[in-house]
């Protein structure tokens, strides 16, 4: 990591350059939220298997992302983000020009093919270019741009749907990719690494194991052959196992298991992937009780959801003095018990109830989802050595992308268990399922227990 002769503007704009990535992806998840149940009834689709369009994407991101690292490390950061923001473009006029589910789901995976390096890329170039103590600030800075695109997401969509249709939804990010792919060419630092070969039977290995488990995990409901999906997340885990033993006796792998060594990386890995199991399906779950359960219009549904991602802003402004203050391990403890708790109060609202409830409890929500998020992604490179932050943040995108994926599909799978279960009210089986993921999350929390008091010292700010 060389950081003394970087240009100032660089520096000054890096983040906004990487902003304008989260900005995009963060945009396009929160408006298709909302537009998912107007695209269903265009494409003659049933609701739940709307869920293709969203894991077809998060999982081109978990299937992809692993190659961020060796592309950047042999090209260039400035280069592959370029690369990444057309490919992103791409996809998202072809979602716009989709006729029914299937070109959707290919148009999404072209979107995915931009978005798994997009970002990585991006927070890669932003962990070179600046020192351990000032990392946290900078990420910080980064972060709050682009929870802009939640905040209008679910309002944007919410008009463009009602209101035009919902190809717009898509369309809006061209002149979003146009200005950071300006931004790029200007700011962009271009760092290289040297690298002697890319691990292609580990990157196999890897993405077959995480493709057989995200499948089962979407089959999860919609198929009666219980034993098929066993049989999909058995293959998956025992792929898992084959890359551990290959990686143990293989020098140079794409993922080295000597990054589990480090007790903060392995931490925050975990931890990662255990909260967001519950935390990633609430976004999507919300604007389908909305406009299922109270036949609310998708306007609506945006109102309620928009205060969940401004005040995760809020949160953004607060999470150094927070961290600084009770340390990331009593943060992310508590932190991730508080949010279980929010989450199981979703469940509190009856039918009759003012639908208006839920705005209080989202936006507090939000603002402690802000706060967990930063402390769980800056905890897990904390004690990195500079030759482990390619691969490090290449597998830390990697599970991130995977467990949001693993959420959704949980969640969406509990709301079809609970509907099924008659005479079962579909709001109750919401409720219900607010219950689960909510319990499911306080227990995650334990994960943190494993962490230091002093862990992410070296993160600490006076700012």
């Amino acid at each position: 990591m060389i950081t003394s002769n970087l240009d100032p503007n660089v520096k000054k704009y890096l983040p906004w350059i990487l902003a304008t990535a989260f900005f995009m992806q963060m945009l396009d998840s929160t408006v298709l939220n909302t537009a998912l149940p107007s695209i269903a009834l265009d494409f003659k689709e049933s609701l739940l298997n709307m869920q293709n369009a969203i894991i077809s994407y998060v999982l081109t991101l978990a299937l992809f992302m692993p190659v961020s690292g060796f592309l950047a490390d042999k090209f260039g950061t400035r280069k592959i983000f370029i690369w990444s923001l057309i490919l992103f473009s791409i996809g998202s006029l072809f979602c716009a020009l989709s006729q029914d589910l299937n070109q959707l789901v290919i148009s999404r995976v072209i979107q995915g093919l931009g978005g798994a390096l997009m970002t990585p890329v991006g927070k890669l170039a932003l962990i070179k270019a600046f020192d351990k103590s000032e990392l946290l600030k900078a990420m910080n800075y980064a972060t709050i741009p682009a929870l802009i695109g939640p905040v209008l997401g679910p309002l944007v969509g919410g008009y463009l749907v009602d209101y035009l249709s919902w190809h717009w939804i898509f369309i809006i990010n061209l002149p979003i990719g146009l200005l950071g792919i300006f931004l790029g060419l200007k700011f962009m630092p271009n760092y290289f690494s040297k690298v002697t070969h890319f691990d292609f039977k580990g990157f196999s290995i890897f993405a077959g194991a995480a493709l057989l488990l995200s499948v089962s995990l979407e089959l999860m409901g919609q198929t009666k052959s219980l034993s098929f999906i066993l049989m999909l997340f058995l293959l998956g885990f025992l792929l898992l196992y084959y890359y551990y033993t290959y990686a143990k006796k293989t020098a140079d792998v794409i993922f080295p298991l000597k990054l589990f060594l480090v007790r903060t990386f392995r931490v925050g890995i975990f931890g990662n992937l255990a909260c967001r199991l519950g935390i990633s399906s609430i976004p999507l779950l919300i604007p389908f009780m909305i406009q299922i359960a109270y036949g609310e219009s998708a306007v609506i549904s945006g109102w309620i959801v928009a205060p969940m991602a401004l005040t995760a802003m809020f949160g953004k402004s607060a999470v150094i003095s927070v961290l600084n203050y009770f340390g990331y391990r009593n943060t992310l403890m508590y932190n991730t018990f508080i949010i279980g708790v929010l989450i199981t109060c979703l469940a509190i609202p009856g039918i009759n109830t003012n639908i208006y409830w839920f705005i209080p409890l989202l936006a507090s929500l939000g603002f402690f989802n802000s706060i967990h998020f930063t402390a769980m992604n800056t905890i897990a490179i904390a004690d990195l050595r500079n030759d482990q932050t390619s691969s490090g943040n290449s597998l830390l995108s990697v599970n991130q992308q995977i467990a949001i994926g693993f959420g959704i599909a949980i969640g969406l799978a509990v709301l079809r268990f609970y509907q099924n279960l008659a005479p079962v009210h579909i709001h109750d089986a919401f409720r219900n399922t607010f219950l689960t993921i909510g319990i499911l999350t306080v227990f995650s929390g334990f994960v943190f227990r494993r962490l230091h008091f002093r862990d992410g010292d070296n993160l600490k700010t006076k700012d």
